[in-house]
This record gives structure tokens, C-alpha cells and sequence, in this order.
């Protein structure tokens, strides 16, 4: 169990597919298969329009694609074929039955397994990529255990996945660091000493490291956790900013310049979004609560409680600004993807500014350069966010003009950080708008004084922006 020549990856999302391509570009004797049941998906992975968007991406699939890189549907057979298996299957929260909401609904990972056990032969080594509650290892090592043949010999190992969408590439070309968690075994030794060889093709050996199983395990979610504490830190700090006057991202960079902080994960926001950092903290707490550590559980779900707060305060200071009503109003929401430089619209908090105002009767219309109207409909109509799907045909527009988008509306609203806003001509903008016109900047991107000059009324995360004063006549000497 010491050379690795064929890899396979149950899984076709946003970590199976990126880590997959990456390994296929650095490591040419290995062939890498990635598998999926989607039919619809593996098909979008063989074309030129990539199921998932990552600057960088279409590069790296395009140069291996065929060659060494395939995606597939047939499982079984790149399941025999392989020496390693990488499990990247969804790991969504409960929504129901015991953990509702807080913890990893793992069928996914327990269906993955299965299918192993039952098709596999010969030595093989699994590995557990997918965001995971401590100890599921062990669960995926006991399902193996109990459904193996003779044989068969299986080592199972935890290899997390620490990607940022947006940068998945450069991430994965140059990671901070590549965790191998495994068996405290000979056995486990060896099959750990493989995959790090693998990465080692191109990741420095120092920047490789290696602990036991859980270690892995908990490192993965204790790292999310302590970056989605960092923002809602720094957002709770920004309302105090708004109520004093003081300006947020002037005290994020003077605790920044802190060495002991530094400065990474301190612009304030409308709140943090993505598939892991909510998942992964409610986990921690669902976890803590099934230790009894309830006081530790209590204080990692303040997290989540300041990042819903901080959704709800920037929608209500929108109603309140719109005299109190938003109801028949039109209002321009630019970015429905969770940050920039991703189609992933998984948590946005796009989503929840949305359901809030469209919970006030506002009429919506939306932009986004990389989500598609059927992703936006389809998030804004789970039951979740409304329970009328006809209510929100009726309030919601999606345009593929962003000029458009804004037109005669009463606000336009920044939710996510893409660069093509700040480029936006916001003069003709203006003139398209109703008066007053609105712009309420949710990512703190757009040049707030230039705006003000023009006659916008400019309201922003974190600071107080002073108002040119209009009783008839604006003047923008005059402010209130």
C-alpha cells in the first residue's frame, strides 16, 4: 500500500471536482475518475460549461479532461479500478428528526460506504474529504468492516478539504497547509505516508501534515468555526460603529495591525454565507450538546445568532430608510451568489435579505453574473424562505442587465462583493432611479462620497455616512 495509480472520487461538487482537476494537472501517472450518479452533472463536467464556476478552473479541467481526468456515472467501475477512493458527497444539515438543524445528515457518507463495501476488491484505501462530525471515520470504518470480504483490505483516513470558493484553485495549488488524519496503526501509517506522497508532487512535505483520525476531524470544523467567529465578531462591532458614529473599517485595521490578531476575516459584511461555516459551527454545537458541554455549545451558537442578526438589522435599517415600507416598492438587489468569484448560492445572505423584504411585499430584481434565474428561484422558493412559490413569481424579476435591473427602483442594494459594481456607471444609474435614490452597500465596495456628490442617499455597513440635506433644493454643503 505504497504507490497510488488510480484515483477515484465519489462526488461531482465543489470539492471533488477542483481537488480532482488539481490532482490530475500535478500528478500525470495518476489517472483520476470522478464519479457521480447525476447524469445532468457529469454531462456539465464534460462540456465547456463547467457545473460550478472557480476562476482557473475551466483551464485545468480542459488540460486533462480525456487524458487523465474523467467524470463519469459508471461508480462501480471506478470504484474496482482504484486504489484510493475519495468520498466528497453532500453533508447537508438536518432538517428534521433528532439534531434538526444543528447536525450532518451523513446518508450520503453512509451510501458512499455501502457502495464500497460492496464493490470493492483487493487493497484500497478511503478517504474522507467531506465535512464530517468527529468520529465519522470510525462510522465509515465499521460499515467497511462489517460487509468486507476476506479479501479485502481497507484503510479509511481523513483528508479535509480547507478551500475558499472563489480561490479554490489557487488553494489547492498553494494551501496553507494539507491535513492527513489516519489509523494509529502500521497499516494506517503506510496508507497516510501514500496519500502524502501523492501530494507531495507538488505541496512542500512541511506543509504536509499528519495526526490521528479525529484530530482531523475536529480540526476541520474548528478552523471553519474560528474563521465565521472572526466575521461575526467584527459585525457586531460594526453596529456599535453605526450607534457611535465610529467607522469599522478604520478600527478593523487598527486591531489588525495587531500581530496577535492580524488582519484576515475583518470586513464587516452583511454576514457570512457558503456551504461550510454555518454547517460546520451548528455541528460543533450539536456535538458539544451530545458531550455535555452545553456552556460550549452555547457559545459557538452565538455565532450563528450574530450573523442572523446582522442579516435582519441591514434589511430592517433598508425598510426603515424607505420610510418604514417597502411594500410595492421596486428594489435592486445586486449579487445573489454568497461572495464573489463563486456561483455558489448556498447560505447567502442574499437569500435572507430577500425573504425579508419580499415578507414586507417589496418587488425584487435581481442580479447576479454567475447565478442562473433557476437557482435564485429555486432558493428564494424553498419552504424555508416562503411558503407561497406563486408569491414570489410575483415579486420577484431576475434581469441579465444590471442597467435594467435598476431602473426606476427605490434602492439598489450591494450583497455581494463582485468587482463589476464598483465599475458600474452610477451617474446614469442615478438618473434611472426614483428620488431619493438609495444605495445601501452591504459589502462595503462602492466609492461612498463620490455616490453622495452625485445625490444618492448612501447608507453602509459599519459607519454613518454624512447626508447632503434636501429641502427643495439639494446642496451638498448643506447636511443634516
Amino acid at each position: 500500500m505504497t504507490t497510488i495509480r488510480a484515483i477515484c472520487c465519489i462526488g461531482a461538487g465543489y470539492v471533488g471536482g477542483p481537488t480532482c482537476s488539481v490532482i490530475a494537472h500535478k500528478c500525470p501517472d495518476i489517472q483520476v475518475t470522478v464519479v457521480d450518479l447525476s447524469q445532468q452533472r457529469i454531462d456539465a463536467w464534460n462540456s465547456a460549461q463547467l457545473p460550478i464556476f472557480e476562476p482557473g478552473l475551466q483551464e485545468l479541467v480542459e488540460g486533462c479532461r480525456g487524458k487523465n481526468l474523467f467524470f463519469s456515472t459508471d461508480v462501480d467501475k471506478a470504484i474496482k479500478e482504484a486504489d484510493l477512493i475519495f468520498i466528497c458527497v453532500n453533508t447537508p444539515t438536518k432538517t428534521f428528526g433528532v439534531g434538526k438543524g444543528r447536525a450532518a445528515d451523513l446518508k450520503y457518507i453512509e451510501s458512499a460506504a455501502r457502495k464500497i463495501a460492496d464493490v470493492a476488491t483487493g487493497t484500497k484505501m478511503v478517504v474522507e474529504k467531506s465535512t464530517v462530525p468527529v468520529r465519522a471515520a470510525e462510522s465509515i470504518s465499521r460499515i467497511l468492516a462489517a460487509n468486507t470480504r476476506e479479501d479485502m483490505n481497507i484503510q479509511v483516513m481523513s483528508n479535509p478539504e480547507f478551500l475558499a470558493e472563489g480561490t479554490a484553485v489557487k488553494d489547492l495549488l498553494n494551501p496553507d497547509r494539507v491535513l492527513i488524519g489516519g489509523e494509529e496503526t502500521e497499516e494506517g501509517h503506510k496508507a497516510v505516508q501514500a496519500l502524502a506522497d501523492v501530494y507531495a508532487n507538488w505541496v512542500p512535505r512541511d506543509k504536509i501534515l499528519t495526526t490521528n483520525t479525529w484530530s482531523s476531524e475536529l480540526s476541520k470544523l474548528a478552523a471553519n468555526a474560528f474563521l465565521a467567529q472572526r466575521i461575526s465578531s467584527i459585525n457586531s462591532i460594526s453596529a456599535v460603529c453605526e450607534a457611535t458614529g465610529a467607522n469599522v473599517s478604520e478600527v478593523a485595521h487598527a486591531i489588525g495591525m495587531d500581530s496577535r490578531i492580524g488582519n484576515k476575516f475583518l470586513k464587516a459584511s452583511v454576514g457570512f454565507g457558503g456551504s461550510c461555516f454555518q454547517k460546520d459551527v451548528l455541528n460543533l454545537v450539536y456535538l458539544c450538546e451530545a458531550l455535555n458541554l452545553p456552556e460550549v455549545a452555547a457559545y459557538w451558537q452565538e455565532v450563528i445568532n450574530m450573523n442572523d442578526y446582522q442579516r435582519r438589522r441591514f434589511t430592517n435599517r433598508i425598510i426603515e430608510c424607505l420610510f418604514n415600507t417597502v411594500t410595492g416598492k421596486k428594489i435592486a438587489i445586486l449579487g445573489f451568489a454568497f461572495k464573489k468569484d463563486t456561483g455558489d448560492t448556498r447560505e447567502s445572505s442574499s437569500i435572507y435579505v430577500c425573504k425579508y423584504l419580499m415578507d414586507e411585499g417589496a418587488h425584487l430584481h435581481i442580479y447576479d453574473p454567475q447565478v442562473s434565474k433557476d437557482q435564485i428561484l429555486f432558493d428564494l422558493k424553498q419552504p424555508i424562505i416562503s411558503d407561497d412559490p406563486d408569491r414570489v413569481d410575483k415579486l420577484v424579476t431576475i434581469e441579465t442587465d444590471p442597467y435594467k435591473a435598476l431602473e426606476g427602483t427605490h434602492a439598489l442594494v450591494v450583497c455581494t462583493e463582485w468587482d463589476e459594481f464598483i465599475t458600474y456607471d452610477y451617474q446614469r444609474i442615478y438618473r434611472s432611479m426614483l428620488k431619493p435614490a438609495f444605495v445601501f452597500d452591504g459589502r462595503m465596495i462602492l466609492d461612498h462620497p463620490a455616490l453622495t456628490e452625485m445625490g444618492f442617499q448612501v447608507e453602509v455597513i459599519g459607519k454613518k455616512i454624512k447626508k447632503p440635506f434636501s429641502n427643495g433644493n439639494l446642496n451638498g454643503n448643506e447636511y443634516r
